[in-house]
């Protein structure tokens, strides 16, 4: 696969979608707009450490921008040069994992976005299930398992040097206000593959559901599950946060989770309001949360 993703057409494309992107630079200062010429004057060295294994992601910059409710967000950015080699596995990596993706998943993916999702959960509510199960996964890309994650895409991607190489995008250290810290779990925001990979760990959320056939809706980590009972609702909640936290390892914010009437639900931002109308029950139209 490393081969694929170092074709100078792959190499090419990665390099134009990392400078479109745009974005801050990392923790050696180099910004998109140098990106192209650095490539050029360093390329077949660059190639050469990826080949021997011997390629080393540099620090992430460790950037903290405000969250609701006076909180704090760490988001991460890997150098520019990281990003475009993160940027050029994704785009190999993707349609190997794409096509096992649940139709259901909307975060990230070709032809879905949050409008579609939204749509989808209230085509669930006016087909009466009107139960919903809302599970909050706390700083869930702080989380991710890097073993479970791994092994999932081991067993669709052989390739040793790419599994390193991810390996060690996935390892970088963070650096936080002028102090380095070690990584051993969860998956910066600011790289190209973050989005992909939080898919791949949880289509195995997806699949479980699916198993039990359960309406539900995802969108990256902000997922909704529909019941048609509120005892359906009860005993769906507490198994599938056992089998969040038990078999994927991730970390469940009871205090925002439950079990909602679609009045009070919020989903990707946008709310549900009743409509009242003679000889119509249970119908709601969207509204901007």
């Amino acid at each position: 696969m490393i081969e694929q993703v170092l074709r100078p057409q792959n190499l090419q494309k990665a390099l134009q979608q990392v400078i479109a992107n745009k974005g801050s630079a990392g923790i050696d200062c180099l910004k998109t707009t140098e990106l192209k010429a650095y490539v050029h004057n360093h390329k077949q060295a660059l190639l050469a450490t990826v080949k021997g294994n011997n390629y080393l992601p540099q620090s992430i910059l460790g950037v903290e921008i405000p969250k609701g409710g006076g909180k704090l967000r760490l988001l991460g950015i890997p150098t520019v040069v990281d990003r475009f080699l993160q940027q050029a596995v994704l785009q190999v990596l993707t349609p190997k994992f794409e096509y096992d993706f649940h139709e259901n998943s909307y975060g990230f993916r070709p032809y879905k976005n949050a409008r579609t999702a939204v749509g989808e959960a209230l085509s669930n509510i006016h087909e009466g299930y009107s139960h919903i199960v809302a599970i909050d996964l706390e700083t869930f890309f702080d989380e991710v398992d890097h073993c479970l994650l791994l092994n999932l895409i081991y067993q669709k991607v052989k390739c040793p040097v790419t599994l390193r190489l991810i390996r060690k995008s996935l390892r970088a250290p963070i650096q936080v206000k002028g102090r380095l810290v070690k990584r051993r779990k969860g998956v910066p925001q600011g790289s190209p593959l973050s989005p992909l990979l939080s898919n791949i760990l949880l289509n195995e959320l997806d699949k479980e559901l699916e198993s039990r056939k359960l309406k539900f809706v995802r969108y990256a980590d902000d997922f909704s599950i529909y019941c048609r009972l509120p005892s359906d609702a009860k005993l769906i909640s507490k198994a599938i946060t056992k089998y969040l936290v038990r078999r994927l390892k991730l970390k469940v914010n009871v205090a925002k989770s439950g079990i909602v009437k679609p009045v009070n639900f919020t989903i990707l931002g946008f709310t549900f309001a009743p409509t009242y109308q003679k000889g119509v029950k249970g119908a709601y139209q969207l509204t901007v949360g």
